[in-house]
């Protein structure tokens, strides 16, 4: 009897296949094979008028039409034909709904004649593939009706907001479900660190003796008056405004404080000593593992999720699209096997820890992310079969996996008060605080990271200290600070930010972060997530329009919805229809045809700076300023709380776009001027009056600029290109190009050395360089890098920034990675090398391109 196999990827087949034997036949479906077309024309046309440009009959039960993809028809042969010499068919494609749609529409597509089973595992071991094969099920209809209802809601969101954008906005846009409101969250959250205003406070840090250790100022009282307690950051509000009762300290005050403590006693006030535990995190989910691997990797979630597919089909961790935080008992066993053995019994409960699932609903996977087996392989082990990048992940999973099963960490929490009184009767109050860890328990194995790096435990001793005790002050600084904007969202802390919304779910969250960022809603700036003005003109329309399309309460209800079909308990045609006809409230199609024409592309597109009457607006070619007559194009890397009020009157005052006249041109009497285009400053020729003609540009030269740019130098740059005769009759072109300035003859080039030679080259001296040898590619001397970032804590290898042809890169010698929108070379971080790097790496190697012409 042989048994055909089919899973969604080859590297999956070839781990299965080793754990089968010979009377089983293993395929790969390479993911999906069929989905909604994506243009009409994939339709047969006499489908058309029924399936529309949606590909869904809205009218009749929203049926869906699939197309096969046009690179999948060789696959589903293939499988077609392995399916001719079968006596039964397999089904073994992710335990998910996602894995589950797969398996009904290869079912649907191949049509199959033997038996069909379904087969499902968490783990690709050899103990978990028999036991998948002795427990096979049939296809979870309401799996595969909660995965349809939501791609139809997809293409329906899709396919109906989009066009919206695209006339009012501009073309080529997208809407989605869980992007749009993603990037409202980015966007939300630089509205605020645009709105803010930061305010100045001082305060005083003392060095104090016996323990040499430091104490902050906290409260001030003078006489008999009740003490003030000293402004910190948390005390002002997004204005800058301070709370009511705190003491603001400015430098003066703060300075003659300070002053007026020097050489007094400072005295023991209060000694408050508390029990410190510290519990260790469940094991990873999937957001979770996102976030962690974000956090102490610096890995994109899109290649944390890469990686993890690549360790999953090779045998290595559990299925790692899920929402659980469950380990199984076997795992439970093996976690505390290797917590006792390798930190000792007593890090160890005597009772495994059960975690309570995280997230409401919980429909992906039945187990948390771990080390696949009974028995875990150390990361050692596994070391030589693992790229770097996915042996770093997987010592993150397994030192998660086995904290989980160990002792909290135990200590002591100290805080100290201690006071003196200056000479003009003024008592200031300092404050020490500390945590001591007496048992680090599941530290040993593992410590988790925090978005917020003030969040981090940090183990501090104090001196034993008794109430009453006289210490010494060494030094007493006033600090100067500034109230900082809240943080921008990171990947890590988006992910985390959905999912305490409950929008998403684990499959999604990693093409939720590539959407906004392919489709320019979003950049890195470093790892902080930036949203763009175009971003920002797309939440507007979304917000004054279709609010509740990116209300994260409704965003929310409608997962809960598509749990409640998984679940059998509601039905999917009655649910869609409610959703796009509306009930009672208009639905989605009512929303987007009756507000179309309501919509003002002039408002939607205008964002006003705080605080100004200055407003960008999101034109065809990019932002620009506007106030009044005056425009000014918005520099590409600038970020929108960067964009201050001062920073506007600065691009106002030299407008991009706007020229500046350097006089008439000295031989055609024409006005000549500079300006600054899309593509950089430039010099132009005013047309003669009545004419089409297009008139004379000329870029300028890298050392020029445009304030200082002379008539003189601008009649020079108009010259170009330049034409010579050669000696023997052949033209030779002198231009300036993508690549630098060079000459050329017929077919022939050459580079030159400088932009000032394409004014001063005379016929002898370009002859010259055209007959010098041209360089071989690759064997010209190499360029210095721009920048050296440091060494890579993994491999060891330097990083550096180089210059490459398509612009800069970094490398460690081996990985190349180009710059992203929002890097800026000199501000460049080693961490978002490594980044950018690890990105690359997930990848995997690039195609070779295929070369034209007949294959002999």
């Amino acid at each position: 009897m042989t048994s055909l196999v089919i899973v969604e990827s080859p590297a999956k087949a070839r781990t299965i296949a080793g754990y089968l034997g010979g009377d089983f036949v293993v395929e790969s479906s390479i993911g999906h094979i069929r989905d909604l077309p994506n243009r009409a024309s994939d339709v047969p046309k006499e489908q058309r008028q029924r399936y529309g440009k949606l590909g869904v009959d809205v009218d009749h039960e929203f049926d869906p039409f699939y197309v096969v993809d046009a690179d999948k028809k060789r696959v589903v042969s293939d499988l077609r034909q392995k399916l001719r010499g079968a006596d039964e068919l397999l089904l073994a494609t992710d335990e998910d709904r996602e894995g589950e749609a797969i398996a009904w529409h290869l079912r649907e597509v191949l049509k199959p004649k033997v038996p069909v089973r379904r087969m499902v595992f968490h783990e690709i071991t050899r103990d978990a593939i028999r036991q998948a094969l002795e427990q096979t099920r049939d296809i979870d209809e309401r799996l595969v009706d909660a995965q349809e209802t939501r791609r139809i809601l997809d293409r329906l969101y899709g396919f109906e907001v989009s066009p919206v954008l695209w006339k009012k906005v501009m073309p080529r846009l997208s809407a989605g479900r869980v992007q749009s409101v993603a990037t409202r969250l980015v966007v939300e959250r630089e509205r605020d660190r645009w709105a803010f205003v930061a305010a100045s406070y001082w305060d005083v840090v003392g060095s104090f003796e016996p323990g040499s250790f430091e104490a902050r100022l906290v409260a001030v009282r003078s006489g008999d008056v009740p003490g003030s307690r000293v402004a910190q950051g948390r005390d002002f509000d997004e204005t800058g405004a301070p709370a009511a009762g705190v003491l603001v300290l400015d430098e003066d005050r703060a300075r003659a404080l300070a002053a007026g403590l020097e050489g007094r006693a400072f005295r023991v006030d209060k000694v408050d000593e508390k029990p410190h535990t510290r519990r260790p995190a469940a094991p990873f989910r999937t957001s979770t593992l996102q976030q962690e691997a974000s956090r102490k990797l610096r890995f994109s979630s899109q290649t944390t999720m890469s990686l993890a597919q690549r360790l999953y089909e090779n045998g290595h961790i559990t299925y790692m699209r899920t929402d659980s935080v469950t380990l199984s008992d076997g795992a439970l066993k093996a976690a505390r096997a290797h917590a006792s053995r390798e930190h000792g019994p007593e890090t160890v409960p005597d009772e495994p820890r059960r975690y309570e699932r995280a997230v409401a609903n919980a429909q992906e996977a039945h187990e948390a992310i771990r080390p696949a087996g009974d028995v875990f392989r150390m990361p050692a082990e596994v070391a030589r079969e693992l790229s770097r990048d996915e042996l770093a992940l997987y010592d993150l999973i397994f030192k998660r996996t086995i904290a989980s099963q160990m002792k909290d960490a135990a200590g002591q929490t100290v805080s100290i008060e201690l006071g003196a009184a200056a000479e003009d009767g003024t008592h200031a109050t300092f404050r020490a605080s500390g945590t001591v860890i007496t048992f680090p328990g599941f530290m040993l194995a593992y410590s988790s990271g925090r978005d917020d790096p003030a969040e981090e435990d940090e183990e501090r001793r104090l001196p034993a200290l008794a109430v009453g005790q006289e210490l010494t002050a060494s030094a007493l600084v006033p600090q100067g600070h500034e109230t900082s904007p809240p943080a921008r969202y990171t990947e890590a802390s988006l992910v985390k930010a959905l999912e305490e919304r409950g929008i998403g779910r684990p499959s999604t969250y990693a093409s939720i972060m590539g959407t906004i960022l392919d489709r320019g809603y979003v950049y890195k700036k470093g790892t902080a997530l930036v949203p763009t003005f175009l971003a920002f003109a797309v939440t507007q329309l979304l917000e004054k329009h279709f609010d509740r399309l990116v209300d994260y309460d409704f965003t929310a209800r409608l997962e809960d919805d598509l749990d409640r079909i998984a679940a059998g308990d509601e039905d999917r045609v009655a649910w869609l229809k409610r959703f796009y006809y509306g009930d009672g409230d208009p639905g989605l199609h009512a929303l987007v045809t009756d507000h179309l024409e309501g919509i003002d592309a002039r408002e939607v597109n205008s964002i006003t700076i705080p605080r100004s009457d200055i407003v960008v607006r999101v034109g065809r070619y990019g932002p620009y300023l506007e106030r009044g007559e005056e425009r000014a194009s918005v520099p590409e890397d600038l970020a929108p709380d960067e964009l201050t009020v001062e920073r506007a009157e600065e691009l106002l005052a030299t407008p991009a776009g706007v020229e500046r006249s350097l006089g008439r041109h000295s031989e055609t009497g024409l006005e000549v001027a500079v300006k600054v285009g899309r593509y950089g400053p430039y010099v132009t020729e005013a047309p003669p009056e009545g004419t089409e003609e297009k008139p004379r540009t000329a870029s300028l030269f890298a050392s020029m600029s445009p304030e200082t740019v002379t008539l003189d130098e601008a009649e020079q740059l108009l010259t170009l290109p330049r034409m010579l005769e050669g000696s023997d009759g052949q033209e030779i072109l002198v231009s300036n190009g993508r690549y630098g300035p060079y000459v050329k003859r017929g077919a022939d080039t050459r580079s030159l050395e400088s932009e000032a030679q394409l004014l001063s080259i005379t016929v002898a001296e370009a002859e010259a360089t055209l007959a010098q040898p041209k360089p071989r590619r690759g064997r010209g001397a190499a360029k210095p890098p721009l920048k050296d970032l440091g060494t890579d804590p993994g491999s060891g290898k330097p990083i550096v920034v180089k210059d490459g042809r398509f612009g800069p890169y970094v490398t460690d010698g081996e990985t190349n990675a180009s710059l992203r929108r929002g890097d800026d070379v000199e501000a460049l971080t080693l961490e978002r090398a490594l980044e950018l790097m690890a990105e690359r790496r997930a990848k995997g190697p690039a195609q070779p391109r295929r070369r034209s012409g007949t294959r002999r």
